[in-house]
C-alpha cells in the first residue's frame, strides 16, 4: 500500500469556493468540536468561586463581558488572523512553530542534521525573502545559534507546549462527557444523581477510547453534522432566552461591566478567571489541525459559523440566569437549566454526541503529536497504526490510548464535579497558548522578518492577557490544578531523558565511527568472504563508517557481497516529497559494492511498508549506478570520507530512472542465471532480466528479480556488471542488521547523569519499539549486533 501518494505536498494555494467550503464544512467536525461544547460547563466553572449572583446582575453580566472580550481577542484575532499564517508548509501546532525556526536558524534538536536537507524544497517554502535583515534581527539569530543552552530552553520550551497538550488529551474528554452527562440532575434526585453521573460518564469514555482502533474515518462522516446540529441547537436556545427573558442582556458586551465585575468581586472574581477561559478551551485546534484543511477555510468556518453561534449561546445563557437567580441555590449555574424544559432530553443526547465529537478530535490530535515528537527524536519509539489509506494523519496509538483512557477515568472518578475538573483543564489550556505567544515574536522577527517592535507588542498584548489567566489558573494549584502540571512533568521527563540519551548515543557514535583508511587497507573483499546477498546495516550515521560494521567484520568471517550502510532519519519539514526521498553515495571505491543510502522523512509523513520500502531502496541504489553523471547532485563534499551524495526519489515519483519487477511465482524449481540482455533496435529499454532453468535438485522459493532501465542516456559495461551484481543479490535476499545497544554512563560521570542513563534512558529503550518495528523489518531476516555504549 502506497500511503506516501495521499500526502499532500504542499498547502492548497489556489482554491475554489466550492473546495473552501467543503473543507470549511469538514473543519466544524474535526476542529471545532472541543470549542464548541464549552457552553456546557464555563458559566458553571466561573461561578464555582463562592460569587454571589445578585439582583444587579452585575456578576452575570461581567461573566459575559468577559467571555465575548475573550472569544474575540484570543480565537478571533491572535489565532484567526494572525497566529495561522505562522503554517509550517501548511502544517501547524507548536511544534511547526519550533521546526519553522529550525530551519531560519540553526537551533535543531536534530543531532543527524546535514547541510543537504536545507536544499529540500519545502526546507523554506515561505514566501517572504528579506534581504535588508535589520540589526536587531541578525543579532538575535546569531544569538539564538551561538548559545547551546538557549536552544535548549527553546526545545523545553517546545516540549512543555506539547506536554500540555498530551494533558488536554486527558482532561478535555472527561470534562466534556462529564459536563454532558451532567444534564441527567435535572431529570432525577440528586441522591439519585450522584450514582448515576459518574458511571455513565466512565462508560462513555470507556466506549469512546475502545472504537479508537477502528479510525474516526468509519464514522468521521457525522462528526460535522453533529456539530452543526449541536451550534444550531445553541443558538436557537440563546436567541430564544434573550428573546424571552431579557433583550437587553447585549448591553454586558461593554468592557466597562468587567471593570464592574472585578472591582466588585475583587478576589473572588480574579479567581474566576480560571473558569472563564474554558470558553476558549480548543482554540489552539484551529492552529493544529490546519495541516488536515486550510487557512481560509478554518477562517470561513470560525468566523461565520462558530463564534457567531457561541456569542449567541453565552448570550441566551446569561439573559436567562439574570432573571432566574434562584437557580444558583437548586441546581448551580450550569447550561441545562436555560435549556426549555420540553426539549431537554433531545438537547442531552445531542450535547453527548457533540463532546464524543470534541474528545475524539483531542485524542486524535494527542496521537498526531505524538507521533510528530517521536520522529523528531523526543519521545519513545511507540507502535502507530494508520487507520485510513485516504485520509491523511488518521493514526492509532494503542499504548497511548489505553493511558489516556486509564488517566481520563481517574480524573473522573477522582474528582467528580465540573469545578476541579475545570481549574485542570483550564491550567493545560492556557498553558499552551502561553508558549504559542512566545515562540510567536521569534517567528515574526526570524521568519516573517518583521520589526522587533511589532513582536514585541504582539507578546506584551497577548501575553498580558493570558498571564492574568495563567495566574487564575495556578492559583487554584490544590483544586485540581495540580493535574496538568503532573501530568506535564511525567511526560516533560520522559521526553528529555530520551532525547538527551539518544542524542549521547549518536555522539559516540560519531566519535566512535571507523576511518576510511582502515576500510581501504581491507581490500575489495573486506578481508573476509563475500557470500551472495544484500546486507542492510541499520545506523544512524550520516556519514562515516558505523563501529557496528568493524565488530562485525572482525567477528564472522564472512558477508553480503553488496553492503548497505542505510539511515532513516528525520529532517525538520513535515513533508519531504517523494522525487527527494533518499541520498545515495558510495562508501570506498566502486569495487568495494559499498552504498550509503539516506531515506529522509518528515515528522508528519508515513513510512511505507517493508515491502515497499525494500523495493525503493533497490532502485534508488540502481539508479544510483545508472546515473554516471547524476541530473541533481547536491554539492556537497563529506569532508571525511569525500562522498558525494545523490539525490533520488522513490520508484513510483521517478517514472524516468530504474524499474525492479519481481515475479513471485513459486520457482522452488528454478535456478536463475543471471545476465544482462539488450533488447531490439527500436527498444527504448535495457533489461536485466533472470534467464531460468530446470534445477537438479529442489531449492528454496526465489522470486525472479529484473531491472528496467531507461536506454538514454547509455550506460558503459562497468555500471551494467554492477547492475547485474545487485540484482543477483537482490534474487539473494536481503539481512537486516541492526545494533542492539546497551548505553552506560561513563566511569567518573556525575550522579545525576548516571540516574538519566544508567536508570532513565535504559528503562525507556528497553520499552520502547525498536528500529526493526519502525521499518516493518521481517524478524526471520534480522540479526542483531549487540554493542555496549559508554556515554
Amino acid at each position: 500500500m502506497d500511503l506516501e501518494g495521499v500526502i499532500p505536498k504542499s498547502p492548497i494555494k489556489k482554491e475554489s469556493w466550492k473546495t473552501v467550503l467543503t473543507l470549511a464544512y469538514q473543519s466544524l467536525g474535526v476542529v471545532y468540536g472541543d470549542l464548541s461544547t464549552s457552553p456546557l460547563y464555563v458559566y458553571k466553572s466561573a461561578f464555582a468561586e463562592d460569587i454571589q449572583h445578585s439582583d444587579t446582575n452585575e456578576e452575570i453580566y461581567g461573566v459575559l463581558s468577559f467571555v465575548f472580550w475573550t472569544l474575540t481577542l484570543i480565537p478571533l484575532v491572535k489565532y484567526v488572523f494572525i497566529v495561522l499564517r505562522a503554517d509550517d508548509n501548511g502544517e501547524g501546532g507548536t511544534f511547526a512553530l519550533y521546526s519553522l525556526l529550525c530551519r531560519h536558524a540553526r537551533v535543531c534538536s536534530l543531532p543527524n542534521c546535514q547541510l543537504a536537507d536545507e536544499e529540500l524544497s519545502e526546507y523554506k517554502k515561505d514566501g517572504i525573502v528579506s534581504n535588508n535583515k535589520s540589526f536587531l534581527e541578525t543579532s538575535l539569530k546569531t544569538t539564538l545559534e551561538k548559545h547551546k543552552i538557549l536552544q535548549r530552553v527553546l526545545l523545553v520550551l517546545a516540549l512543555i507546549g506539547t506536554c500540555m497538550v498530551i494533558g488536554d488529551g486527558v482532561l478535555t474528554p472527561a470534562i466534556s462527557v462529564f459536563s454532558a452527562v451532567s444534564g441527567l440532575e435535572l431529570s432525577m434526585s440528586k441522591e439519585q444523581h450522584r450514582y448515576v453521573e459518574v458511571p455513565a460518564a466512565c462508560a462513555i469514555l470507556i466506549f469512546l477510547f475502545a472504537l479508537q482502533h477502528y479510525g474516526t474515518h468509519r464514522v468521521g462522516f457525522l462528526f460535522a453534522p453533529v456539530v452543526i446540529t449541536w451550534l444550531l441547537c445553541i443558538s436557537a436556545i440563546g436567541v430564544y432566552n434573550i428573546v424571552q427573558w431579557n433583550p437587553h442582556v447585549y448591553q454586558a458586551l461593554s468592557p466597562y461591566y468587567m471593570y464592574k465585575f472585578l472591582k466588585k468581586t475583587q478576589k473572588g472574581g480574579w479567581m474566576s478567571l480560571g473558569g472563564i477561559l474554558l470558553c476558549i478551551t480548543g482554540s489552539e485546534a484551529m492552529f493544529a489541525d490546519l495541516g488536515h484543511f486550510s487557512q481560509l477555510s478554518i477562517k470561513i468556518a470560525f468566523t461565520f459559523v462558530v463564534y457567531p453561534s457561541l456569542i449567541l449561546a453565552y448570550m441566551g445563557q446569561a439573559a436567562y440566569l439574570s432573571v432566574h437567580h434562584i437557580n444558583e441555590t437548586d441546581y448551580r449555574i450550569g447550561f441545562y437549566v436555560s435549556v426549555p424544559e420540553k426539549i431537554r432530553w433531545p438537547v442531552l443526547v445531542i450535547a453527548i454526541l457533540a463532546a464524543v465529537v470534541g474528545s475524539q478530535a483531542i485524542i486524535t490530535g494527542t496521537f498526531s503529536i505524538i507521533k510528530q515528537c517521536s520522529a523528531l527524536g523526543c519521545f519513545p519509539r511507540v507502535k502507530i497504526i494508520h487507520t485510513s489509506s485516504k485520509i491523511h494523519g488518521q493514526i492509532y496509538i494503542p499504548e497511548i490510548n489505553w493511558t489516556l483512557l486509564l488517566l481520563c477515568l481517574a480524573v473522573t472518578v477522582g474528582f467528580r464535579d465540573t469545578k476541579r475538573m475545570g481549574n485542570a483543564a483550564g491550567l493545560a489550556v492556557i498553558t499552551v497558548m502561553l508558549v504559542t505567544t512566545c515562540l510567536m515574536p521569534l517567528v515574526i522577527v526570524i521568519c516573517w522578518h518583521k520589526s522587533v517592535y511589532l513582536a514585541l507588542l504582539f507578546i506584551f498584548f497577548f501575553g498580558s492577557i493570558e498571564a492574568l489567566y495563567f495566574s487564575a489558573s495556578l492559583i487554584k494549584f490544590l483544586e485540581g490544578a495540580w493535574v496538568p502540571i503532573a501530568l506535564a512533568f511525567i511526560f516533560l521527563l520522559i521526553m528529555y531523558v530520551w532525547h538527551y540519551g539518544t542524542l549521547k548515543k549518536y555522539e559516540f557514535d560519531v566519535q566512535n565511527k571507523v576511518s576510511i583508511n582502515w576500510l581501504l587497507a581491507l581490500g575489495p573483499t573486506l578481508g573476509i568472504v563475500r557470500v551472495r546477498g544484500i546486507g542492510l546495516i541499520h545506523t544512524e550515521l550520516v556519514s562515516g563508517i558505523p563501529a557496528i560494521f568493524s565488530h562485525f567484520v572482525t567477528n564472522l568471517p564472512a558477508f553480503h557481497q553488496v553492503v548497505v550502510f542505510l539511515c532513516i532519519k528525520s529532517v525538520p519539514v513535515p513533508h519531504v516529497s517523494p522525487m527527494e526521498r533518499f541520498l545515495v553515495g558510495r562508501v570506498g571505491p566502486k569495487e568495494y559494492r559499498l552504498y550509503r543510502c539516506i531515506a529522509r522523512y518528515g515528522y508528519r509523513d508515513i513510512h511505507k511498508d517493508d515491502l515497499e520500502f525494500e523495493k525503493d531502496l533497490i532502485c534508488s541504489i540502481a539508479e544510483f549506478i545508472r546515473s554516471e553523471r547524476p541530473k541533481c547532485i547536491i554539492g556537497i563534499d563529506d569532508l571525511e570520507n569525500d562522498e558525494k551524495m545523490t539525490v533520488i526519489g522513490t520508484s513510483s515519483s521517478n517514472l524516468e530512472g530504474v524499474r525492479m519487477c519481481e515475479d513471485g511465482k513459486d520457482s522452488s524449481e528454478m535456478v536463475g542465471d543471471i545476465r544482462m540482455c539488450e533488447d531490439g533496435e527500436d527498444s527504448s529499454e535495457i533489461v536485466c532480466v533472470s534467464e531460468l532453468r530446470e534445477a537438479k535438485s529442489p531449492e528454496r522459493p526465489r522470486k525472479r528479480v529484473r531491472f528496467v532501465v531507461p536506454e538514454s542516456p547509455r550506460i558503459d559495461r562497468d555500471a551494467k556488471e554492477e547492475l547485474q551484481e545487485l540484482m543477483e543479490a537482490r534474487e539473494a535476499g536481503m539481512a537486516f542488521i541492526l545494533g542492539h545497544s546497551y548505553v552506560r554512563a561513563k566511569k567518573g560521570s556525575s550522579l545525576m547523569k548516571k540516574i538519566v542513563i544508567n536508570f532513565g534512558y535504559d528503562f525507556l529503550r528497553r520499552n520502547s519499539r525498536g528500529p526493526s518495528y519502525a521499518l516493518s523489518i521481517p524478524h526471520a531476516s534480522t540479526l542483531e549486533v549487540g554493542m555496549v555504549y559508554q556515554v
